[in-house]
């Protein structure tokens, strides 16, 4: 259902040990987290977090949850308060990865994906109450373009923005299908579209808007590195320029303050046969550091 990106390079750069401590802050479906407890067998114990309430009871482990592998339903951006109430240490690693899963594409129903009639919803979480319908349906025209250029780099922003305030006035905007047939008009007839699908920089960007993503992981990377032992590492997976933005200043300012030192002087990439395995790795970039 969802193949862990990057698996090899995490395990190489974390570097796990028997007996010692990891927390994984996006758990999805336990994939890095099961390598992670073989090789800190006999004692070494996983602490998962999940903010998607619905991937944790469909969620597919080799280790049952127990003593070794703690599983909160949470956001990372609460990182050290779950920490301090599970008890949790010492942590030797932190592993953030930052992409939107198959599942969540395939099956979640959320209206992720433009090739599928969804509801408009995009929430990683049911307990968020923002929802792409909101946003499309309630936004400002300028808001809606801000999103669409600056989460998206969307060349057409405004003339999707402007396209979706016309059609809303005269009925609300509630399906994937809908929007997507307002972006593909949003087109001049002259522009010929690339390789991927039209849509995919507006669906992102709502995406983004929506899970506060941007945010949420400046929110976290701090915090992750507070929680950490000396010499306990942080790796960062993302998928997208402007959250491998964040996380390289981040790591830059951390390590000019001679708190953290840089494994990883560029992002590690997917290898051509693990894209050739898993398309969904082309556009991965794992960043890595220790702390001082």
């Amino acid at each position: 259902m969802h193949i862990p990106v990057l698996l090899n390079e995490v395990i190489e750069y974390l570097n796990p040990k028997p007996n010692e401590n990891f927390v994984d802050c996006t758990f999805g479906f336990g994939g890095h987290a099961a390598t992670m407890l073989e090789k800190i067998s006999p004692n070494g114990r996983v602490l998962g977090i999940e903010w998607d309430e619905e991937k944790l009871k469909v969620q597919s482990v080799k280790c049952k949850v127990g003593e070794r592998l703690i599983l909160v339903n949470d956001s990372y951006t609460n990182l050290k308060n779950i920490v301090e109430k599970e008890k949790f240490g010492p942590i030797n690693g932190v592993l953030l990865d930052i992409g939107l899963s198959s599942w969540e594409i395939e099956n979640s129903g959320r209206g992720f994906s433009f090739l599928k009639n969804e509801d408009l919803d995009m929430r990683f979480s049911e307990k968020q109450s923002l929802t792409a319908r909101e946003i499309v349906n309630e936004w400002s025209e300028e808001d809606l373009a801000r999103i669409f250029q600056e989460y998206g780099q969307e060349r057409f922003a405004k003339n999707i923005a402007s396209n979706i305030v016309e059609v809303r006035q005269r009925q609300s905007i509630e399906t994937t299908f809908q929007l997507v047939e307002i972006i593909r008009k949003s087109f001049p007839r002259s522009y010929k579209f690339g390789k991927a699908h039209f849509a995919t920089r507006a669906f992102q960007a709502l995406r983004i808007a929506v899970n506060g993503e941007l945010d949420n992981l400046k929110i976290v990377l701090p915090q992750a590195l507070e929680i950490l032992e000396k010499k306990g590492r942080i790796a960062v997976i993302s998928f997208h320029s402007l959250e491998d933005a964040i996380v390289k200043k981040n790591f830059k300012i951390q390590a000019k303050d001679n708190n953290l030192q840089i494994l990883t002087k560029k992002p590690v990439v997917a290898s051509e046969e693990e894209i050739r395995q898993n398309p969904r790795a082309r556009s991965a970039k794992l960043r890595v550091s220790v702390k001082l």
